[in-house]
């Protein structure tokens, strides 16, 4: 798959049916981030902040570790590129706020 490829179905991926199937990403990433955090501060003494952007970061870092793995697939790096998108659409958001 060449990079425009798979640039093209992260696109496909984060633009349209994921979205209709699961809501926004940065909604989604927003409620996974409440609850991380709600279970982080079961097991850490310190209080945990996270952001849907970080979420979005840590997902990239998932994929980054299957593929790590060497058993990665090509839906590895679409996602991967998918949530690097994710991560600057929200770090855009926050800088504009």
């Amino acid at each position: 798959m060449t990079r425009k490829e798979t640039l093209e179905r992260a696109a496909e991926c984060v633009c349209t049916q994921r979205e209709q199937d699961y809501g926004a990403p940065e909604n989604n990433f927003a409620l996974i981030a409440e609850l991380w955090e709600s279970y982080l501060r079961r097991i850490v003494p310190a209080h945990v902040c996270l952001r849907p952007m970080d979420v979005a970061i840590m997902m990239a870092l998932l994929k980054i570790a299957r593929i790590g793995t060497g058993t990665q697939t090509e839906d590895s790096f679409v996602d991967l590129a998918g949530y690097a998108a994710c991560a600057a659409e929200l770090a855009g958001q926050e800088q504009n706020q």
